[in-house]
């Protein structure tokens, strides 16, 4: 076996005193690697934390998984966003039980065949699982090997010479620990703004602090304009029941339940668009009622306003349109089912009881 670059040693040896405690490190079954990975991607480590050990208290196994109900899984992972994820990594659990005996295969060729694992997940379950010599490169990665290598292009256009620099330089006895270990140096030393370069364990490896030139890589990546959405949503009141429906599962938040409502058109107002967003997502009409209020929402590459206005059900027998399912829901019950984050602000704006009955015990409306 050759010889240990000097880069990977260094790395190596702070890596082995600093290593941060998270609830997988050091784990050796493959399919709690995998999962904490795929938690792990846009996600910060103590955000994870929590949903991890919850998941595998639910799901303890990738049979568990894979004979869950969608609804169970996203349930569970609500709060965590990026929703494909989950649902994907259902979909490769399926797949490991149907074609490789319930056992997450070992070999590349056949983890990439996966539902959800691309290139960096791949790199990551394959070295840190089954010791195959293969580099992550994720944002915290190309950070730190910009500033090495003093990359004079913002990282998505280097990765050549950062994969290339990577591939010479990774430790070929402990390929796992060598990419946790540059994930951690990128999470915890090489930061952002005002990297710890005094107590770098690479620092004579890095042409940026060597030339005193750390604050200006990596080159700033070129930022596109984020658009901003006016959305309405109705709160549709049927008796002492709401309706909520759910989104198709290919697409943002997918499979999640939600108050049907959509964006605002030009010249229309918000509660005609709740009305006409209703009408098309499940095909009753509604009357608008009042605003229970507003809400501002950012997402990773938008951002919205949402006004929510209850609405009473007017006629029309739900039908999913444009959605996957539809349901009359109890308001108690609305913990039951996994709901965006911008829905969830809404939550605490919501009237406790029908504001259509007017002290009547029933609505003649909600008998079936």
């Amino acid at each position: 076996m050759p010889l240990m670059p000097q880069f990977s040693k260094d790395l190596l040896s702070w890596f082995k005193k600093y290593a941060r405690e998270m609830p997988w490190r050091g784990e050796k079954n493959p399919y709690k690697i995998w999962l904490s990975e795929i938690m792990l991607q846009q996600t910060q480590v103590d955000t994870v934390r929590p949903y991890y050990e919850r998941w595998l208290k639910k799901f303890p196994t990738v049979a568990s998984v894979a004979r869950a109900k969608e609804d169970e899984v996203l349930k569970l992972w609500e709060g965590l966003g990026y929703y494909a994820r989950c649902r994907n990594f259902q979909k490769a659990c399926q797949q490991v039980v149907k074609d490789f005996n319930g056992k997450v295969p070992s070999r590349l060729e056949d983890l990439k065949t996966l539902k959800g694992i691309g290139p960096y997940t791949l790199a990551a379950v394959g070295s840190i699982a089954f010791g195959h010599v293969v580099a992550c490169i994720d944002g915290n990665i190309k950070r730190v090997i910009a500033r090495v290598l003093a990359l004079d292009v913002p990282p998505s256009q280097g990765l050549l010479q950062i994969e290339t620099f990577l591939n010479k330089n990774i430790s070929k006895k402990y390929p796992g620990t060598f990419n946790e270990a540059l994930m951690d140096l990128g999470a915890t030393i090489c930061v952002p703004k005002n990297p710890k370069c005094l107590i770098c364990p690479v620092q004579k490896h890095c042409k940026a602090f060597e030339t005193k030139t750390v604050d200006v890589y990596p080159k700033p990546e070129k930022k596109l304009e984020r658009p901003h959405y006016q959305i309405a949503v109705g709160v549709v009141w049927k008796g002492n029941k709401i309706l909520v429906s759910k989104r198709k599962s290919k697409g943002l938040l997918g499979g999640l339940w939600e108050f049907p409502g959509g964006k605002i058109q030009k010249g229309e107002t918000s509660a005609a668009c709740a009305a006409r967003e209703v009408k098309e997502e499940v095909g009753v009409d509604v009357e608008v009622g009042s605003s229970i209020g507003k809400i501002k929402h950012q997402f990773t590459h938008f951002s919205i306003e949402m006004e929510a206005f209850v609405c009473k059900y007017m006629k029309g027998r739900p039908r999913a349109i444009e959605c996957e399912a539809w349901k009359w829901i109890q308001l108690q019950e609305i913990s039951n089912f996994a709901f965006p984050k911008a829905n969830h602000k809404l939550f605490p704006k919501l009237p406790k009881t029908n504001p259509f009955l007017r002290g009547r015990k029933s609505d003649p409306l909600f008998k079936m």
